[in-house]
């Protein structure tokens, strides 16, 4: 976790790794699911992946996660980025999951002129490797973005969700529903805080609500009574795998 606070406070390293949880690093096992999680700060603070990771393996599943993320990074970056591709190539990934930078996806300009072209491209060249690409749908600004005249959290979320769900039926790639679990959560318990104090950056209660989601997406699988927690309070992480359950699983967009 160090580690990522680093990153997060730096903003400008890429980095890439992989997380073993079980699987053969000499021969791909058929029973191992291999999940490339590609992105920025909001993959990289509290490490979602190896927060998924662990929840995987509560649900003992094997798995084996990579990331490639840089602080501030629209997924053009990333479709222009050598490293980004190299580690799309790097192994033989069964998912590998987009995440777009936080604001763009809320403005239909900028949906226009740089996330859809990208997502065009990534998820062709994803596709061309075996794997299945997957659209993390993120979460809205605590304040929501009023220079640009979504001056509430609901009004950028909204927006958001509808940025991604264009691209998504577009191209029939599925969502991981992340920033509608964290609106269900905000409207059943206004006072669970998922954000840093930036309120654009997940705690680590946002963070788990995010890799309990991916859970349930990957695996259509509850996550509820999972035995690990992130050290969270029982009752909270409860909390959270329940939401993440009910969004994905119980009553599906």
């Amino acid at each position: 976790m160090l580690a990522c606070a680093l990153f997060a406070a730096l903003g400008f390293l890429v980095f890439s790794y992989l997380t073993n949880a079980g699987c053969s690093n000499i021969q791909r096992s058929a029973a191992c699911t291999h999940i490339l999680f590609v992105g920025n700060s909001y993959t990289f603070v509290n490490d979602l992946p190896h927060m998924f990771a662990a929840l995987a393996k509560a649900g003992r599943h094997t798995v084996e996660v990579g990331m490639a993320a840089e602080g501030g990074w629209t997924l053009s970056d990333h479709a222009g980025s050598p490293q980004t591709l190299n580690t799309l190539q790097s192994s033989k990934w069964d998912f590998v999951i987009l995440q777009e930078q936080s604001q763009l996806p809320s403005l239909e300009p900028y949906r226009t002129a740089s996330m859809y072209p990208a997502a065009r491209l990534l998820v062709g060249r994803i596709q061309a490797t075996g794997a299945t690409p997957l659209f993390f749908l993120t979460w809205a600004h605590r304040d929501g973005w009023p220079e640009h005249d979504l001056n509430s959290y609901e009004r950028m979320q909204f927006q958001i969700t509808q940025g991604y769900v264009g691209i998504s039926q577009e191209l029939a790639v599925h969502i991981a529903p992340v920033g509608e679990a964290w609106r269900v959560a905000r409207r059943q318990q206004p006072t669970l805080d998922l954000w840093q104090a930036d309120g654009s950056h997940p705690n680590e209660q946002g963070t788990y609500l995010a890799a309990c989601v991916f859970y349930a997406t990957i695996f259509h699988q509850s996550p509820e009574e999972l035995t690990y927690t992130a050290d969270l309070p029982n009752e909270t992480a409860h909390l959270l795998q329940t939401i993440a359950a009910t969004v994905v699983l119980k009553n599906p967009k």
